[in-house]
């Protein structure tokens, strides 16, 4: 008994004493960000464990001796560590986790958990998930991190940040190295789709993960897009952890703002997932009459059934009213000689709009090589519109003179729905021949836009006629008219009454207004006119590895449809073809360093809805263009900080611009050919781990460089395009404080310049170039972070763009936003 006792003790004491060692460890990402979800083991023990949201991990329990740590996560390289316990001993490990985008989805449906200014793969450049030092072609991009610390809300202001994009309006319209690129078209991508977004509003971008810019034609992969880049607008997608988060902003122009963001699994397995983003906006803006209210809810789903079945469901609704604001009007020549609050409108004008986009999308991997995707985007669009607005020309006397100070207005009321499909589909195949690696792509695209009829606009303007109705002013029939006496200055002056009154900028009349006093006329346009656009596109890819070298081929065949006479018994069909060619090289010169060159030719049939207009002038020749690009990327600091180079030159024929004449707004006319050439460099990433830093510039000579047929069009050779300024570049850098004493404080100071621009293609007309600082003030405390942005801290005057001195847009004043938010 006493021998059994003392065995017993014996063996109580030996389970007291071993097995007390332990592995406890943290693993980050290149940028020292937490890395979650990863699958850790000690090899031929059974033990196994996983990451949580901060990184960490742990083993206890452990006998001293030699182990084998293996660690696995999805999109991630394997990690193996081997270390060393003695009894009773804890040690710490610090391992590093590499993205593999070989082992990553080929379409983006799982979310991104990260918390970096730098975004390391692109899906948008090739159709697979590829680092973007290794797509031959330059990329822009703007990531959630960046837009929070910015306290950006619109797209606008997200486009800032990156080299060769400028605004030309306050519209969803943008320069893409000197080439109009805007949400009315439908060569945007959303979630790497084809869509529009309307023309009217800069979309909101609290649901995105990521704004990013291919530069040059993506045309071999997507089709007719802009020769100066393609913007992609990628959404957020839920996470595995769970995270909630809730934030409210209010500051200058009366601005209110309640945002959330929730995601997590939806069951245990965590194979059924969800993010929901709510938004609630309420401002008014530094514009005289203006105001905006957003209504935007977008939820997703993600179903991961399997390891090699993904399938995805984004929504993004949003309801906006507004008013549409058509720009500043100033006397004369003279830049400053009314107010940059300055606007045309009535006190009873409206905007409401409505726009959702749905996306589905299946990922399947049928092997380890080979995977399917299937995805398909539907877009809607609904506009109610009463507006008073500048009929582009000035009031005129009896004699036909213009009145400075007196800017002529115009009435549209407005009805019309757009819709658009994109459904495409692709095929991912890697294979290796001796030493070669190959990345094949084969995809099919179909596309449809239309406005289905019952569209409708009305509008009002010209001058009142004795006999009823109004028509334009002819000087030289004056007794058709009916006139009153105006004085200005002293000076008395008989002039023909306007059907719409006109907006006097010595008085800013912004009253009420009677619209059922106003003769209409019923009109045909570009945004009411039934059109009917189709498109199908074929296309082949192959990225060659072999060592250093990587070459990219790529060709398109695109069939485009549009139903001339829609929704007529005239109706018919106009087929256009096109065979689009892309050729690109990557070489590593070293581990930090790229050299890549590139070629692309692009093609864009003329907008359905204008050459269905006849009031444009048309029809007119498709747009055809060409680019030439070559440059360097780079990464520092243990990948933590990437600095890119690209030089290029872009060739495009056949573009039209608004013939600016009189009484005919939507007459256009087309230019022989255009060229950009430029250099652009972009860094972006972390200095130190809690050094952010963006900084962006570029060169752009984009000019006309032949007019056309027509002999008077020549005087526009060597004229810089509109709103495309020769220099422009941003800076953005944020220090958050470690050491005790500061711990959760941030600061960021930055900025962008824009060098003068010519507005429209006059070159009497131009905007002067300016300089906006801005800055951030950031505190966080356990789960609360506070965060006032202050805008445009000179109180610089400046405008972003325009069309002409009767339509320009304006920058804000210095403003600030206070932000607080509450993550748990």
């Amino acid at each position: 008994m006493r021998v059994l006792f003392t065995l017993l003790f014996a063996v109580a004491l030996s389970g007291a004493f071993a097995q007390t060692a332990a592995v406890k460890g943290k693993i980050t990402s290149p940028s020292y960000e937490p890395v979650e979800l990863i699958n850790l083991i000690l090899k031929e023990t059974g033990k196994g464990t996983i990451t949580s949201h901060t990184g960490e991990f742990e083993f206890s329990g452990l006998d001293a001796g030699t182990y084998h740590i293996i660690g696995t996560g999805i999109g991630f390289k394997k990690i193996e560590k081997q270390v060393n316990i003695k009894d009773g001993e804890t040690i710490n490990v610090e391992l590093v986790a590499i993205e593999d985008a070989r082992l990553l989805q080929t379409v983006d449906v799982i979310g991104n958990s990260g918390s970096s200014y730098k975004n390391d793969l692109s899906f948008i450049g090739s159709r697979t998930a590829t680092p973007v030092r290794e797509v031959p072609q330059a990329i822009s991009y703007i990531t959630k991190e960046v837009m929070h610390d910015q306290g950006v809300f619109l797209m606008g202001d997200a486009v800032k940040n990156m080299s060769g994009v400028n605004q030309f309006t306050f519209y969803d319209d943008l320069t893409i190295r000197g080439f109009r690129m805007n949400g009315g078209s439908t060569t945007q991508l959303f979630n790497g789709l084809r869509t529009f977004s309307g023309f009217w509003k800069q979309p909101p971008v609290n649901y995105l993960e990521r704004v990013e810019v291919v530069k040059g034609a993506a045309s071999a992969l997507y089709g007719n897009t802009s020769p100066g880049g393609t913007i992609n607008r990628v959404t957020k997608k839920p996470l595995m952890t769970p995270r909630k988060s809730l934030s409210f902003t209010t500051g200058s122009f009366n601005t209110l703002r309640a945002l959330a963001d929730f995601t997590g699994p939806m069951n245990e397995n965590k194979t059924l997932l969800y993010r929901l983003n709510l938004g609630y906006v309420n401002a008014q803006g530094f514009r005289n009459m203006q105001f905006d209210k957003n209504i935007i809810v977008a939820p997703s789903v993600s179903f991961l059934p399997t390891q090699k079945t993904r399938i995805n469901f984004d929504l993004v609704y949003n309801n906006s009213k507004s008013r549409l604001d058509r720009g500043q009007s100033v006397v004369g020549n003279d830049l400053y000689s009314s107010s940059i609050k300055t606007s045309l409108n009535a006190a009873n004008d409206y905007l409401n709009e409505e726009t959702y986009l749905i996306t589905t999308s299946l990922n399947h991997q049928f092997t380890q090589n080979t995977s399917l995707n299937v995805a398909y985007l539907r877009t809607g669009y609904n506009e109610d519109l009463l507006e008073h607005r500048s009929s582009n020309v000035n009031g005129i006397d009896s004699a036909g003179a213009a009145i400075p100070n007196l800017v002529a207005r115009q009435v549209f009321v407005r009805k019309t729905k757009s819709f658009m499909d994109n459904i495409t589909l692709f095929v991912n195949h890697n294979f290796n021949t001796g030493k070669a690696e190959h990345k094949l792509v084969a995809g099919y695209d179909y596309i449809q836009s239309y406005t289905p009829k019952g569209s409708g606009q009305q509008t009002a303007n010209g001058y009142l006629l004795k006999a009823g109705g109004a028509a334009a002013y002819n000087a030289k029939t004056p007794e058709k008219y009916v006139f009153y006496n105006y004085t200005a200055n002293g000076i008395t002056r008989s002039i023909p009454k306007p059907n719409i009154t006109h907006y006097d900028l010595t008085l800013q009349n912004n009253q009420m207004e009677d619209p059922t006093k106003y003769t209409f006329n019923v009109v045909s346009n570009a945004a009411t006119t039934p059109v009917f656009y189709q498109l199908h596109g074929l296309y082949l890819q192959e990225q060659v590895k072999i060592d250093r070298l990587q070459i990219l081929l790529g060709l398109r065949y695109d069939t485009y449809i549009d139903k001339k006479g829609y929704t007529t018994n005239n109706e018919s069909n106009v087929t256009q073809h096109a065979l689009l060619p892309r050729v690109g090289a990557v070489y590593t010169i070293n581990k930090n360093v790229n050299l890549y060159g590139t070629y692309t030719k692009g093609y864009n049939p003329q907008d359905a809805a204008v050459q269905a207009n006849p009031l444009t002038g048309g029809p007119f020749d498709p747009i055809r263009s060409s680019l030439i690009e070559g440059g360097l990327k780079s990464e520092w600091f243990d990948g933590r900080l990437t600095a890119n180079l690209s030089v290029y030159n872009i060739t495009q024929t056949n573009t039209l611009y608004n013939a600016n004449v009189a009484e005919q707004p939507d007459l256009l006319r087309q230019i022989g050919e255009e060229r950009a050439k430029g250099v652009e460099f972009d860094m972006t990433g972390n200095i130190l781990p809690n050094w952010n830093l963006i900084l962006a510039y570029s060169y752009n000579d984009a000019k006309i460089t032949d007019g056309g047929p027509r002999a008077a069009d020549q005087v526009l050779v060597n004229v810089q395009k509109p709103n495309a300024p020769k220099n422009q570049g941003s800076i953005w850098t944020k220090y958050t404080f470690t050491n005790r004493g500061l711990s959760g404080l941030g600061l960021a100071i930055g900025g962008n310049f824009v060098t003068e621009r010519n507005v429209s293609l006059s070159t009497t007309q131009t905007l002067p170039g300016y300089v906006v600082l801005n800055g951030g003030i950031y505190y966080k405390i356990d789960k609360f972070q506070f965060q006032v942005n202050l805008n445009n801290l000179a109180n610089k005057t400046y405008w972003v763009g325009g069309y002409d001195y009767l339509r320009l847009f304006p920058g804000a004043p210095r403003n600030f936003m206070a932000t607080v938010s509450y993550t748990f």
